[in-house]
């Protein structure tokens, strides 16, 4: 989207994929930037794409993108599970990555969980109420259940349950942490409602690792704000990704 001359590559998270981000595009800025919204092996355009579903696969085929589209130097935001994706983007090829926009995402640690609840994660790649459970606790038990239902149902039709399956592992206990060199602009954005991926978490994480981020608590918004706070998030990520030139 756009014809900008600063290209930015979003990644889409666990329960998204590339069209999750429908409700900003109307009012991203295409004349300062240009926009690829890329699926992951499973995902939307590519669900029937068979591979690993490793994030490192994930930042491969980013990276293999870009270049098919003869954009050598780009931004990039990923959300959730995308975060950590462009992360391990920046690793394996730093000179290409100008920036980075960190939306509600996964450190490059993973995420401990207890038993219980990585049991319920793992179960919910076949069980589409267990998802619409996850999407209302990630989002503070406040939205409409008619929206719970519809993000549950989209994430179901826009992914394949092995895909699904095999991706939180990949998220969860991937750890590449002593790769980070830190040297990246980095924006953090975070919901307020969100209860794990949370201003403690990146204070612990991404502000330790990274000498030029900083971190903005997105108002009204939980753990999916292109859907909570389009319009905030659009001014968030654009303010700062026009600091880069």
């Amino acid at each position: 989207m756009g014809n900008g001359p600063h290209p930015v590559l979003v990644l889409h998270g666990w329960f998204g994929d590339a069209h999750a981000f429908e409700p900003i595009e109307p009012w991203l800025s295409g004349d300062a930037f240009t926009y690829i919204f890329m699926d992951c092996r499973g995902y939307g355009g590519m669900r029937e794409a068979r591979g690993a579903y490793t994030i490192d696969e994930v930042a491969s085929d980013a990276l293999d993108l870009m270049t098919s589209l003869g954009l050598e130097h780009f931004s990039v935001a990923g959300h959730s599970m995308g975060g950590m994706a462009i992360e391990r983007i920046a690793v394996l090829a730093p000179a290409r990555v100008r920036g980075m926009v960190a939306i509600a995402p996964v450190p490059c640690g993973g995420v401990a969980y207890d038993a219980d609840t990585r049991a319920m994660l793992e179960a919910a790649a076949a069980d589409v109420g267990l998802r619409r459970g996850i999407i209302d606790r990630s989002t503070g038990g406040r939205l409409p259940a008619s929206w719970l239902d519809w993000k549950a149902a989209y994430s179901m039709s826009r992914s394949s349950a092995g895909a699904f399956a095999a991706y939180f592992p990949a998220w969860a206990d991937t750890d590449f942490g002593d790769d980070i060199v830190g040297a990246h602009p980095l924006k953090v954005l975070v919901g307020e409602h969100d209860p794990t991926f949370n201003t403690v978490l990146m204070e612990k994480t991404y502000l330790r690792r990274y000498r030029h981020a900083s971190l903005e608590v997105m108002r009204n918004a939980g753990h999916y704000p292109m859907n909570e706070t389009p319009l905030a998030l659009v001014a968030a990520m654009e303010a700062f990704l026009a600091s880069l030139f």
